[in-house]
């Protein structure tokens, strides 16, 4: 199993070390490094500075938001960047949430898996090149005839010829259908919130992965002096909050994907009550109810011995790498020294 690590998007302002983290952790043996955007900094820019940097670490996003760009632009993005990488990168998508995409980009946002579908078509095809572009979609149009056209467009082919004809294409997915279909047209699955001790939510959807498919998935880090009670509490509060933010804040009620996944993954009345105290602005008091038992399985925390010894169910799970969500240099250190040799 490898080992990534997880940069994330950026908050009010880029964090000081993010390039020392990304470039210790290539120096240090770490297969990965990926970032990622919501509605602030993007995931592309980023890399495209990393790729400059470092030699050997593979580059990826985590996710690129699908209603940001047009599958062509994501497609010219991820073959300048395989280019400037030496043919490193990997590039990862998500449709994100209704409030997002419509909220920020003003994009409709019904039908997310054929919107998918048709995205990652047209930019197997771009990065192929094999012929210029002409596809007829739902979503997409290449060349566009639509409502507003002045009947000029024309299919045309990348002028740049891609260093792969096939750039690995990831997927953030997380109902039912959505991982079935990641499976289906992806080279692997990015899961936002994976524990490895409940697998079968996800078994039955990744039966008809490809040989070869990849699950790269989270899991937030942390290194203690101890593993008391409450000492594993403390460390695993980032965990919490974060999933607060995700099941109570990242939607509506009724039309949220975390909290769904996060019904389906036991937490029912708990994900309930954390949506709708988020909503009522009561974000603080929503922490709090996410257990601690389950912040504790998507994440590791601990002394050395104790994740060292939580590594063995990831590696025993159909992840393939885990994405370390390390805050410092000093926390990259600890998890190469940790998890590597395990």
């Amino acid at each position: 199993m490898d080992l990534g690590l997880q940069l994330g998007y950026w908050g009010q302002l880029p964090p000081p070390d993010w390039v020392e983290r990304a470039v210790e952790a290539e120096r240090l043996g770490f297969n990965s490094v990926w970032t990622a955007e919501a509605w602030g900094s993007d995931a592309f820019s980023p890399l495209a500075y990393l790729a400059a940097l470092t030699e050997r670490v593979q580059l990826g996003t985590s996710v690129v938001q699908l209603a940001a760009r047009t599958p062509t632009a994501t497609a010219m993005s991820a073959i300048t960047i395989d280019h400037m990488s030496g043919g490193r990168f990997r590039l990862g998508l998500g449709v994100s949430g209704p409030q997002v995409v419509e909220g920020w980009y003003g994009r409709p946002s019904n039908k997310p898996l054929a919107r998918t579908r048709e995205y990652v078509e047209i930019i197997r095809r771009v990065v192929a090149r094999e012929e210029p572009l002409d596809f007829q979609g739902e979503f997409h149009q290449h060349p566009y005839h639509g409502e507003g056209s002045v009947g000029l467009g024309k299919s045309l082919k990348s002028i740049v010829h891609p260093l792969r004809r096939q750039i690995p294409i990831y997927l953030g997915a997380e109902g039912p259908k959505n991982v079935t279909q990641t499976a289906e047209i992806a080279d692997g699955w990015l899961p936002l919130y994976y524990s490895p001790f409940r697998q079968d939510v996800y078994a039955d959807q990744l039966t008809g992965a490809r040989d070869g498919f990849q699950v790269a998935a989270l899991a937030l880090f942390q290194v203690t002096d101890d593993d008391e009670p409450g000492t594993i509490e403390d460390a695993l509060a980032g965990a919490r909050a974060m999933l607060a933010f995700y099941i109570g804040g990242m939607g509506a009620k009724g039309q949220n994907y975390h909290t769904k996944l996060a019904a389906r993954m036991g937490l029912g009345e708990q994900a309930e009550r954390i949506q709708d105290l988020f909503l009522e602005g009561r974000g603080d008091e929503a922490v709090f109810e996410v257990p601690v038992e389950f912040a504790d399985e998507i994440s590791l925390v601990g002394t050395p011995e104790r994740i060292a010894d939580r590594v063995a169910a990831w590696k025993d799970s159909a992840v393939t790498e885990i994405l370390v969500a390390a805050g410092s240099v000093d926390q990259v250190r600890q998890a190469a020294e940790i998890i590597l040799p395990v």
